[in-house]
C-alpha cells in the first residue's frame, strides 16, 4: 500500500490535505499518453498551484519529466536547488530587470515576452561569455504575454536579436482552449503558426492542460500542462479524464445543541427552523475557503450542511443527520475529497479549480502519498 510522508511540526494543524503524488504521476502518464512525438512537460508555477513545487516536481522526474515551468525566476532557484542541475527549468514571466545574472547562474531558461527581455538576456550572455538558452513567447491571441507581429518581425530572421543566445522553443498561449468549439483556438493555431515562421527554426509549444485535448494539430513539439495534473477537468461540460489528487479534512473544534431561532455566525444569515446539532470546525476564508461557497462536508458518507457565513478560521456545520454525539472534538471531516472535489467546490463559489487549488492555506499539515515512501 501506499505510505504517507509528511511535513513536520504537523500535531496542531486545525486541518490535514492529503496530496496524492502517485495520482499526479498516472495523471502525466494519462496526458502523455495522448502525444506522439510531442514532449510532456510540467507547469508547477505558483508552488504547483499551491501543492508543493518541489515533491510534484521530485515525482514526476520519476516519470522523466525533464522540464518544468515556473512563472518567476525566484521559484526557478528554489527549484533548481532541490532538483540539481538537470531538467530544465522556464520561466514564463521572464526574468526581471536585475536578476539576469542569478537565473543565468542557476541554468534557468528564460522566456522573452519582448524585444527588452531578449536584449536583457542576450546582453547578459555577451557579459558572461556564453551563450544562454531561451524561450521566445509570441502573442497569438491572448493579450496577456508574449511579443506582438511587429515585435516578432523586428527580432526575427535576418536580426542579431539572437546573438549568443540558443533558441530553444517559441510558445504561445490558448486563451479558450476549455471550449473546444470557440472558433478563437484555430485562430491562434494560425496566428502562432504565423509567428513561429518569422523566427529562426526551433521548436514550438502551444497547448496548455486543455489544449492538449484539442488534437494533434495542437501539440506541436511540447505541451505544457498544469491543472489537469492537478486533479482540475481540463474538459469542462465533459467527465473529468484526471485523477483526482487532494484530500482536505478538518478537525471538529466544538459541538453544541442549537435551539429553534438560534442565530449562526456573522450577520445571522442562518436561523435554526428547529432544534439541531452544530459542529465548528478550523478551516475557514483564511486557508482558502470560499467565504460564499454554499456547500457541505462529509463524515461517514453523510452530507453535513454548511450554516452561517464562513469565518476567518472556522465554520459551522449542521450535524443533526449523525447519530448522537458521535462526532466529537479534534474528529475530522472531510472537505475536499470523494464527495466533493475541488471543481465541484469552484463551481459553488462561481470560480474554477485553479483558483480553489492555489489558494489552499499554509496552516494545513500537508501530507504526500507516494508508493513506496515510508513516513511518520
Amino acid at each position: 500500500m501506499p505510505e504517507l510522508h509528511a511535513r513536520p511540526d504537523s500535531g496542531l494543524a486545525g486541518a490535514i490535505l492529503t496530496i496524492d503524488l502517485d495520482a499526479i504521476r498516472e495523471n502525466y502518464r494519462i496526458l502523455r499518453a495522448r502525444l506522439g512525438r510531442s514532449v510532456c512537460a510540467a507547469v508547477v508555477k505558483a508552488d504547483a498551484y499551491g501543492l508543493g513545487a518541489v515533491e510534484v516536481a521530485q515525482a514526476l522526474r520519476k516519470e522523466e519529466c525533464g522540464t518544468f515551468f515556473v512563472a518567476h525566476g525566484s521559484e526557478g532557484i528554489a527549484l533548481r536547488q532541490a532538483l540539481g542541475p538537470e531538467p530544465e527549468i522556464i520561466v514564463l514571466n521572464g526574468i526581471h530587470p536585475g536578476g539576469e545574472a542569478a537565473c543565468a547562474a542557476a541554468g534557468l531558461v528564460a522566456v522573452a515576452n519582448s524585444p527588452a527581455q531578449l536584449a536583457a538576456w542576450r546582453n547578459t550572455a555577451h557579459r558572461l561569455g556564453r551563450r544562454l538558452p531561451v524561450v521566445v513567447q509570441v502573442d497569438s491571441g491572448m493579450a496577456r504575454l508574449g511579443m506582438s507581429r511587429a515585435e516578432v518581425e523586428q527580432v526575427g530572421v535576418g536580426s542579431n536579436a539572437f546573438d549568443g543566445l540558443a533558441l530553444r522553443l517559441v510558445m504561445s498561449h490558448l486563451a479558450c482552449a476549455e471550449e473546444a468549439q470557440n472558433a478563437v483556438n484555430p485562430e491562434q493555431l494560425r496566428a502562432f503558426a504565423e509567428a513561429a515562421a518569422l523566427l529562426p527554426a526551433s521548436p514550438a509549444s502551444l497547448a496548455n492542460s486543455s489544449g492538449i485535448f484539442l488534437g494533434d494539430d495542437y501539440h506541436h513539439d511540447l505541451v505544457r500542462p498544469g491543472a489537469a495534473l492537478y486533479g482540475v477537468n481540463p474538459t469542462p461540460g465533459r467527465p473529468n479524464p484526471m485523477r483526482q489528487v487532494v484530500t482536505l479534512q478538518a478537525r471538529v473544534v466544538q459541538t453544541r445543541r442549537l435551539e429553534a431561532g438560534t442565530g449562526v455566525g456573522y450577520g445571522h444569515v442562518f436561523r435554526s427552523a428547529g432544534p439541531l446539532a452544530a459542529a465548528t470546525v478550523a478551516a475557514g476564508y483564511a486557508d482558502g475557503w470560499p467565504r460564499h461557497a454554499a456547500g457541505a462536508a462529509w463524515s461517514d458518507g453523510v452530507a453535513l450542511p454548511l450554516i452561517g457565513r464562513v469565518s476567518m478560521d472556522s465554520m459551522v456545520l449542521d450535524v443533526s443527520a449523525l447519530p448522537a454525539d458521535s462526532l466529537v472534538e479534534g474528529d475530522l471531516v472531510e472537505l475536499v475529497g470523494s464527495h466533493q472535489s475541488v471543481d465541484d467546490l469552484a463551481a459553488r463559489a462561481g470560480t474554477i479549480g485553479y483558483e480553489i487549488l492555489t489558494g489552499l492555506g499554509r496552516r494545513f499539515h500537508r501530507r504526500y502519498l507516494e508508493a513506496g515512501v515510508e513516513g511518520p
